[in-house]
């Protein structure tokens, strides 16, 4: 049994206690820089402190999410390209979305991009959806002076601006929605890919730096030509333009637009093209149900197709009888790095030798006209490349 006084000093020091708390834990509770804070909140201040700072930083402070648009669009203008926008959106969304969900065992991923690994072309869509926008800008006050061209719809600003594209007026008079796709007679082998706003503008946008990275190009360009470089070149196949394009058109079809069936279509064959040199009006056969007259070609590029006339002249046989040919047909051009002119024909017209045309043109400059619809744009090198 415990003493008296023992008991007297065990109390003693307990009311001591008490009384007197110790001076680190009084601080903790009653200092004046602490104020109201329990001794718990005082030791986690510094964590929370940094907590702060962390909450202060934000990774994707500012990103672009949307495609810039220039000040120079009216309030229609606007509209149009931002509906196109979010359709060219869900068009490249689905096309990723295709790729990741069936990989290389798809048949539409053999056909477009033969042996190749999925993650490249996956990555190349899905920046069209998700990739930061900052700087890249689309405007329609005709800068560089381009859009009054016959079938001018738009160019990319080449070294005057990787960046930047300019949408011509005809491009809002002639796209489709992609609610169309399939409609007006319309199939993804027979038909370009600037049939539909949303298509046109995956193709204008890859072209700049910040989307494209100056990788994905102009490798192949028609149908036909884009199946042949997935057998003979599936490293470049997923990063050809028109490839991604197509791809993205032919399995939105299938699984979205008409699910099962979509329109792939068969290519024209050649020995179909007109060969009559009396019209100068060409349109696809596949388009003929078109349902209005602003939409008449078979990429709704351009209306406006003339007869080409080329007067071919030689130095070798000044006694010759002079000899002239005509022919008609309708080409969309833009200019590649280092001021190559590149064209390409549309489906169901006459083959036009551009490059012959281009050749001879100093010397048959006062003889020889070349009137033709094309949709042209200017590369970084000063290029000029018409699809």
């Amino acid at each position: 049994m415990l003493s008296k006084t023992v008991c007297a000093t065990i109390a003693g020091l307990a009311s001591v206690a008490v009384a007197a708390p110790a001076a680190g834990y009084s601080a903790v509770t009653h200092d004046e820089d602490h104020m109201g804070q329990s001794w718990v909140e005082r030791f986690a201040a510094p964590g929370r402190a940094q907590q702060n700072v962390v909450d202060q930083y934000s990774w994707n402070s500012g990103m672009t999410r949307a495609y810039p648009i220039h000040q120079s669009c009216n309030a229609t203008e606007t509209a149009l390209l931002e509906q196109a926008f979010a359709e060219m959106a869900v068009l490249a969304a689905h096309a990723r979305d295709h790729i990741l969900r069936f990989g290389n065992s798809s048949s539409f991923y053999t056909k477009y991009f033969g042996k190749a690994n999925t993650g490249e072309p996956a990555g190349w869509l899905d920046k069209i959806v998700n990739g930061d926008k900052s700087g890249v800008l689309f405007r329609c006050d005709d800068i560089d002076g381009n859009c009054w061209q016959d079938g001018w719809a738009g160019h990319w600003r080449g070294e005057n601006a990787t960046d930047e594209t300019v949408i011509c007026e005809m491009s809002y008079t002639s796209r489709w929605p992609l609610a169309g796709l399939c409609g007006y007679g319309y199939t993804v082998a027979a038909e370009k890919t600037t049939a539909y706003f949303a298509s046109d503008l995956m193709h204008r946008v890859y072209h700049t730096d910040k989307i494209g990275e100056g990788v994905v190009g102009h490798y192949a360009d028609t149908y036909e030509e884009c199946l042949q470089l997935a057998k003979d070149s599936p490293e470049e196949a997923v990063r050809n333009s028109a490839t991604l394009t197509y791809f993205a058109l032919d399995v939105y079809a299938y699984d979205i637009a008409v699910p099962g069936q979509g329109c792939t279509g068969e290519p024209v064959p050649e020995e179909e093209d007109d060969h009559s040199h009396d019209s100068a009006t060409s349109t696809s056969s596949s388009m003929s149900a078109s349902p209005t007259a602003s939409m008449t070609s078979s990429s709704m590029e351009s209306t406006s197709t003339a007869d080409a006339a080329t007067t071919a002249t030689s130095a070798e046989s000044a006694e010759a009888t002079e000899a002239s040919s005509t022919t008609s047909a309708e080409v969309e051009c833009h200019t590649h790095d280092g001021g190559e002119v590149h064209c390409v024909e549309e489906s169901g017209s006459d083959e036009a030798d551009s490059t012959a045309t281009a050749a001879s043109a100093q010397e048959t400059e006062s003889s020889s006209t070349t009137t033709a619809g094309a949709e042209c744009h200017t590369h970084a090198n000063g290029e000029e490349h018409c699809v």
